[in-house]
C-alpha cells in the first residue's frame, strides 16, 4: 500500500481540495443563483442593488430571475452589465464550468470543456476567454517590488523542417522564420507576484520594467544582450544559463517554473496558443503561479467574484455574430 511522506505537496493535499463538481451540482440551480447573487452583492448579502442609479430597492420578478428597481424602474438581472451579460448557460452550468478551469493546473481546453457541460466548442471557447479576462483584472496596475526575476520566451511562428536533409535551413536565422514568433516576458517577485508581457523581442520589454516595477527592486536575469540595458536603472544580477543556471544568488528559477507551465498548457493542453491570444494564456498561466497554493473553493470565488466585478467584455461580446 503506498502512502504519502510528511509534508506532502500542497496540491495532494485535502487543503487543496475545498470545492468538487458533485458540491455544485448537488446545490442546483435555486443554489447556483444564490452564490451568484452573493458574488455580484456581497456588501447587501445578495440584496439586489440597481446597477444603472445604485438603489437597494428593488422588486423581485422570481418567475424570470429578474429584478426591477424601485427608484428608476430599470429592469436588471444578476449578470446584467457583468462578463457574464447575454448568458445562456445556466447557473449550475457556469458555475461547474469555472470549477472545471480552475482545476486544471495546467489549463482546460475548450474542447474538453464543451464535453463536460455537453454544450458547443465555441460556447465553451468564448466561456474560458471571458474568464481569463476576468482573471487578468487582478494584475491591473500591479507593480513589483524586492527581488524580481525577469526572462523571456518564444511562441509561435513554426517553421516546418524541409523534407530532404540538404533542403534545409537554419531556423535559427531571422530570414528562416515565419515573422509570426512573439516573445513572451515575465516579471516575477521572489515569494510573491509575477507580470507577464507580449513583445516582438526580449530587450522590447525594458520600457515595461520601467512603467512596473520599484526603482529599489534589485533584478536577475539572464545573459540576453536585451537586459543590458537594466544595469542603467537597477541593480542587476546575471547569470549566464550557458554555463550555470545559478551564480552566486543569480537565478531565474522562478521565471523559469512560470514558463514551464505555459509551455505545458501549449504542448499537452492548448498545442497552440499562438496569434492574438497569447497574450490571454500568458496572464492566465500568471493567474495559476501566483494562487498556486490557494484550495480550488477558494480560486473558484475569486475567479466568479472577478467576473461577477467585470464589466461586459468588450473583446468577447458578439464575437461568433462578427462579420469575418
Amino acid at each position: 500500500m503506498m502512502t504519502m511522506a510528511h509534508g506532502s505537496h500542497f496540491l495532494l493535499s485535502a487543503k487543496a481540495r475545498t470545492l468538487s463538481l458533485k458540491a455544485v451540482f448537488t446545490m442546483g440551480e435555486d443554489g447556483a443563483y444564490k452564490a451568484f447573487c452573493d458574488m455580484r452583492w456581497p456588501e447587501t448579502d445578495g440584496e439586489a442593488v440597481c446597477p444603472r442609479c445604485g438603489c437597494v430597492e428593488t422588486y423581485d420578478i422570481a418567475t424570470r430571475r429578474k429584478f426591477k428597481c424601485v427608484a428608476c424602474h430599470h429592469q436588471f438581472s444578476v449578470t446584467s452589465g457583468t462578463i457574464f451579460a447575454s448568458r445562456k448557460l445556466g447557473f449550475v452550468d457556469l458555475l461547474a464550468a469555472i470549477v472545471i478551469f480552475v482545476n486544471g493546473a495546467k489549463g482546460v481546453a475548450a474542447l474538453q470543456l464543451s464535453r463536460d457541460l455537453d454544450c458547443q466548442y465555441k460556447t465553451a471557447f468564448v466561456l474560458t476567454h471571458k474568464l481569463r479576462e476576468a482573471m487578468a483584472r487582478e494584475q491591473m496596475g500591479r507593480q513589483l517590488d524586492g527581488i524580481v526575476e525577469i526572462d523571456g520566451a518564444y511562441f509561435g511562428g513554426y517553421v516546418k523542417p524541409e523534407n530532404h536533409k540538404d533542403d534545409r535551413k537554419d531556423r535559427r536565422l531571422v530570414a528562416n522564420r515565419s515573422g509570426k514568433r512573439q516573445c513572451v516576458v515575465i516579471m516575477r517577485e521572489r515569494g510573491g507576484k509575477s507580470l507577464p508581457f507580449i513583445v516582438a523581442n526580449e530587450g522590447d520589454a525594458v520600457p515595461y520594467v520601467r512603467d512596473h516595477v520599484a526603482n529599489l527592486a534589485v533584478l536577475h536575469a539572464d545573459e540576453g544582450t536585451g537586459w543590458d540595458a537594466l544595469h542603467a536603472g537597477w541593480m542587476t544580477h546575471r547569470v549566464n544559463h550557458s554555463v550555470q543556471f545559478f551564480d552566486e544568488g543569480a537565478c531565474t528559477n522562478q521565471a523559469e517554473s512560470y514558463f514551464s507551465r505555459l509551455r505545458r498548457m501549449e504542448v499537452g493542453t492548448h498545442h497552440h496558443i499562438a496569434g492574438p491570444y497569447i497574450g490571454a494564456y500568458a496572464r492566465e498561466a500568471s493567474w495559476r503561479e501566483d494562487n498556486r497554493r490557494v484550495s480550488n473553493g477558494d480560486q473558484a470565488a475569486m475567479v466568479t467574484a472577478a467576473a461577477m466585478g467585470a464589466r461586459v467584455s468588450r473583446a468577447w461580446k458578439g464575437y461568433w455574430q462578427r462579420a469575418a
